[in-house]
């Protein structure tokens, strides 16, 4: 296995910030330290890598086996975790991580913004997936948007000896918006699951799924948080347009994803849409049934507001379905022309984009065949390679 390591790299001992993965459910983030940390380790031997968390309960059940891999060593601390972030972190700015797991690091990495803290002579890395907290602080609870200045990300890029971009969208907003410095942000794009394909439209697989949330009719469907952020109330707003054009008589919106903050006005949104019985809401859904949901849609809607990256849209071409999505933040850099771009602020926008799609076949057959194309190019193996090169160089 390749381990990033040649004339000029030395072995490194890379200390990799779990903590995302003690949740119970995986968020956004969660998903992508999991599937960052299994390419990485997958493709590499040499390295070492401390796994560090702090968790006051015993949460290690939570925690994916790492116990295959040779080169790792999972270390947790136990401090209450308000203690260890707000005392401790934020306002001594101790304890130093690489000292808590007691051994020399070369790499510091933390895989989103949060509080932490390592010695000078440690190399250090944030990932940063988009800065819709600063641009659009409105879409968050008055909690979030109180951790987030206690975070300080302007301060926290300033600190980080390089800061990786989800995509050259986040990038920019980072120099312009944190008057980040240029040479020190580098933009990485994420890889998707490689479970998400198309699936024979015959298969028991989508048979289950069809029966299980009971999805008889053609639909549309939307993936994600139901959110402010995700502009799902201008959706339901879309479809009634969509729908009041007589002709798609038998066409629904499927809503798939937990329920946000500020969920409330989304609800009431779709009690009041004057098809609200073509409107299935789904909540959470079992990562398992993604893929089969993906491929029973005619077309995958992705309206959002803000997207540092937006792994819907791109999760839906993988399998193989046509998207219609906003033109807006990192998703035109994304999706380019392989799908339908849209005013998110305008329903009629998004009513006439996925009418031209689920009207013309060969529209949705040509946007089905470059999305398979355009998602192939996505890989978590890409991503942990270009990230195996950034620590080297840090190093060397």
């Amino acid at each position: 296995m390749h381990g990033g390591t040649g004339p000029y790299f030395k072995v490194m001992t890379i200390l990799f910030d779990i903590r995302p993965l003690t949740d119970e459910k995986y968020s956004g983030i969660g998903e992508y330290t999991f599937r960052l940390l299994t390419a990485l380790l997958e493709r590499d031997s040499e390295n070492r890598y401390i796994l560090f968390y702090n968790a006051f309960k015993d949460v290690s059940r939570r925690l994916p086996d790492f116990s295959k891999y040779q080169n790792v060593r999972v270390v947790r601390r136990r401090f209450p975790n308000k203690i260890f972030n707000y005392a401790l972190l934020w306002f001594w700015g101790r304890p130093r991580f690489d000292k808590l797991v007691k051994e020399k690091v070369d790499i510091f990495f933390m895989p989103h913004i949060n509080f932490a803290a390592v010695s000078k002579n440690v190399k250090s890395v944030v990932a940063i997936h988009d800065l819709s907290f600063l641009v659009n602080p409105e879409f968050f609870s008055w909690r979030k948007n109180a951790w987030h200045s206690f975070v300080n990300v302007k301060k926290l890029v300033k600190r980080f000896n390089r800061v990786v971009a989800v995509s050259k969208y986040t990038q920019q907003d980072l120099i312009e918006v944190c008057g980040a410095a240029p040479q020190k942000v580098t933009a990485i794009y994420s890889g998707l699951d490689e479970s998400l394909r198309p699936i024979n439209k015959d298969s028991d697989e989508l048979r289950l799924v069809k029966e299980k949330y009971s999805l008889r009719k053609p639909f549309i469907l939307f993936l994600a948080t139901l959110e402010p952020r995700k502009n799902v109330e201008g959706l339901v707003k879309a479809f009634d347009i969509l729908k009041s054009s007589g002709n798609f008589p038998d066409l629904e919106l499927v809503l798939a994803g937990g329920r946000g903050w500020r969920a409330a006005p989304i609800f009431k949104a779709i009690k009041e849409a004057k098809f609200s019985s073509d409107i299935k809401v789904l909540n959470y859904i079992d990562s398992k049934d993604r893929a089969a949901l993906y491929n029973l849609a005619a077309v995958f809607a992705y309206p959002s507001f803000y997207e540092g990256f937006g792994f819907p849209p791109l999760e839906a071409m993988a399998c193989g379905t046509p998207v219609v999505a906003a033109a807006n933040s990192s998703l035109p850099e994304l999706l380019e022309s392989d799908a339908v771009l849209v005013d998110a602020y305008n329903p009629s926008s998004i009513a006439e984009g996925l009418k031209e799609v689920l009207s013309d076949n060969a529209l949705a057959s040509e946007l089905s065949a470059r999305g398979l194309k355009k998602a192939a190019a996505f890989s978590w193996e890409k991503t942990a390679e270009q990230y195996l090169e950034l620590f080297a160089k840090l190093v060397s």
